[in-house]
C-alpha cells in the first residue's frame, strides 16, 4: 500500500520507539519514547515547550480513550507546529488543528499496524483494539476506506 508522508513519519518515528503493535500504544508509553513530560489538569489539553523540554496538559476529567486521542492531537503541534497559536492569524490556526486531527488519526490507529489485522476492520472492532472512541474509529475507517478506493 501506498503510504503518505504523515503515515510514513508516524511508522518510522514508532519503530524507531519499538512501538509494532496496538497494544505498545499508549500516553505514558509513547511519552516516555518522545521524551514528554504528561500532567493532567482541570483546563483543555494542550502542550506547552520550554528550554527544549515539552509538556503536555491532559484534562483530567476526560476519559482515557479522549485522554490518548487529545494526546496525540498535542504531539502533533509538538513535532510539527511552532509558535503560540494565540499569535497566529485564525486561518493558520485552522490549518494547524486540521493537521493536528489528521495526525492524530494516524497515530492513534497506524496504518501499517491496520495492514497487519486479520480481523474484520469496523469501528467497533477498531474502537476496543486502538482504545479510542467510536466516533474516531468510524472517522479512521472512512480515511482508510477512502484511500483504498482512491489507490
Amino acid at each position: 500500500m501506498f503510504y503518505t508522508r504523515t503515515e510514513t513519519f508516524i511508522k518510522d518515528l514508532l519503530l524507531s520507539v519499538n512501538i509494532k503493535k496496538p497494544a505498545d500504544l499508549g500516553i505514558y508509553t509513547m511519552a516516555e519514547a518522545l521524551q514528554i513530560s504528561v500532567h493532567p489538569w482541570e483546563f483543555g489539553s494542550e502542550a506547552v515547550s520550554r528550554d527544549g523540554k515539552y509538556i503536555i496538559f491532559l484534562n483530567e476529567q476526560k476519559n482515557e480513550r479522549v485522554q490518548w486521542q487529545e494526546f496525540t492531537h498535542e504531539v502533533a503541534h509538538i513535532m510539527w507546529h511552532v509558535g503560540r497559536q494565540e499569535l497566529l492569524p485564525p486561518s493558520f490556526v485552522e490549518l494547524q488543528e486540521w493537521q493536528a486531527n489528521y495526525f492524530s488519526c494516524h497515530l492513534c490507529i497506524p496504518t501499517f499496524m491496520l495492514e497487519k489485522i486479520t480481523i474484520k476492520l469496523t469501528p467497533h472492532n477498531l474502537m476496543e483494539l486502538f482504545n479510542v472512541e467510536y466516533s474516531f474509529a468510524y472517522k479512521r475507517m472512512e480515511m482508510l476506506e477512502n484511500k483504498r478506493a482512491n489507490i
